[in-house]
């Protein structure tokens, strides 16, 4: 099977654009707000209408690709990216707006699971736990410099950024050339097939047979859900914390949550270094600890200097975590199945992503922003128990 180094680029790319769905938008929301005379929430929704669709439609575009391989709902979902986000170029009200994201969240959907299945099928042990640790790398680089982006060209007009999501298409194109088709049912790690896992049942019955064989699933899920949920409280409630100590400038605030950022870019990209010396169990048991000492830490910040450690700690740990999560997937699902379960793993992490701020928000007028970290230490804590009772 033809792979180039063109393909892996192209993955990767590809990968950023699944954070840049929503984060290169954070900077303008204000200007959106004002320049189409909507509510603060109404604008917010400019920015998680997409995740919703892509809780939905994952599911679907994991059959799709089970059904005729991932490199055509792969290139659809690119070329469907940029006619979504890039339609923000030339509309000038909101519920157009609106349903542009809409499309959007369908592209990011195919993007988000073709990526996946195609590593699987590219690549091979090492060289699969390298892509995957690659991907979680290229992702947390694109929440680095995708809101960057975005802010500097909100500076020009508040419809500019839009024109980032055009880049999806020639990302298509590119594709389209570099990408091979894989086709074929692909073994799951025991050499079992698909009716084997699935008691040779269909539709839900057949996953609930998968689920009550190979349990671990359910925990891999839970687990990428706690990581997005965890994951946002940083980005919903570390700026408010920040304003306490003294930092107010919306630059200074996208420092601390880039350094967010690249600490996980660091640790993905050694993912499969350390996989080779070690066990998933392992590293999310060190991933969790990470993130206890992270957010505990938090209620000791009283300075922009000591605001930095939490957010690098926590960002460390995601690195594990996403590549491990995927890892597991790729043992665990079917023969036949990796589209389906590895999409529900995307449905996991953006649900995750759109419940953190319903969850842990009604803390903040009770314990104040302190107490909401006090929280996600507590969760942390329950985590890293119940895996480490469990890997044992």
């Amino acid at each position: 099977m033809r792979r180039t180094r063109a393909t892996l680029w192209v993955i990767l790319a590809s990968a950023t654009l699944t954070v840049m769905a929503g984060a290169i938008l954070g900077p303008i929301v204000p200007a959106i707000q004002s320049s189409l005379g909507v509510s603060e929430s109404s604008a917010g929704l400019i920015i998680t209408t997409h995740g919703a669709l892509i809780v939905l439609v994952s599911p679907l575009a994991g059959a799709l690709v089970d059904r005729i391989g991932p490199r055509r709902p792969f290139v659809f979902g690119l070329l469907l990216y940029g006619v979504g986000g890039g339609a923000g170029l030339g509309i000038d009200s909101f519920w157009p707006l609106l349903a542009s994201r809409a499309v959007l969240g369908v592209g990011v959907a195919f993007v988000y699971t073709g990526i996946t299945v195609l590593i699987y099928q590219l690549y091979e042990g090492q060289r699969m736990n390298r892509a995957l640790g690659l991907r979680s790398s290229a992702n947390s680089v694109g929440a680095v410099i995708w809101p960057l982006v975005g802010g500097a060209l909100g500076t020009l007009s508040w419809q500019a950024p839009f024109g980032v999501y055009l880049i999806a298409l020639p990302l298509g194109l590119l594709a389209i050339l570099t990408v091979p088709e894989t086709g074929g049912r692909q073994p799951t790690a025991d050499g079992g097939t698909d009716e084997s896992e699935t008691g040779g049942e269909t539709g839900l019955a057949g996953v609930v047979t998968v689920f009550r064989r190979r349990p671990t699933l359910v925990g891999v899920y839970l687990l990428y859900f706690g990581a997005n949920a965890l994951l946002y409280t940083i980005v919903v409630f570390y700026p408010q914390l920040l304003e306490g100590v003294g930092i107010t400038s919306s630059f200074s605030i996208s420092l601390y949550l880039a350094a967010n950022g690249l600490a996980g870019g660091v640790s993905a990209a050694l993912y499969d270094r350390l996989i080779a010396r070690t066990s998933r169990p392992v590293l999310v048991v060190a991933a969790l600890t990470l993130w206890t000492v992270a957010f505990a830490g938090v209620l000791l910040v009283d300075s922009p200097l000591s605001a930095i450690p939490s957010v690098v700690g926590f960002g460390l740990g995601l690195g594990l975590v996403f590549p491990s999560a995927f890892g597991w997937i790729e043992a665990l699902a079917p023969a036949g199945r990796q589209g389906q379960f590895s999409s529900y793993l995307a449905s996991a992490g953006y649900t995750g992503q759109f419940v953190s701020p319903v969850f842990f928000g009604p803390l903040v007028p009770v314990v104040g922003v302190r107490g909401v970290f006090g929280a996600a230490a507590v969760v942390a804590t329950a985590g890293l128990v119940v895996v480490a009772v469990l890997g044992r």
